[in-house]
């Protein structure tokens, strides 16, 4: 299954309702939405557990797996991501 790239805004206002500051997409439905079979999103102000609330609701509206992580604390991960990701919020 392909990454629909016209579903991003869904995703942001997905996020937004989950309380998200700032939303960045990563890994391969950014390097490669021909051929993604998951979404990877990483975002702030998102609290714990509700994290895998908003992954459930993009992966039952979206009908793809989604893996959501958090921002902060900062790591070599998030920076690389924060450098290299597509912010969509």
């Amino acid at each position: 299954m392909a990454f629909d790239p016209n579903k991003i805004d869904r995703i942001v206002q997905l996020a937004r309702a989950y309380g998200a500051t700032r939303v960045i997409l990563f890994g391969s439905a950014l390097d490669a939405p021909q051929t993604a079979r998951d979404i990877d999103i990483a975002c702030d102000g998102v609290p714990g557990w509700k994290l895998f609330e908003l992954a459930a609701k993009i992966e039952d509206e979206l009908e793809i797996p989604s893996d959501i992580i958090p921002l902060t604390p900062a790591s070599r991960f998030t920076q690389s991501i924060e450098k290299r990701g597509k912010i969509l919020l």
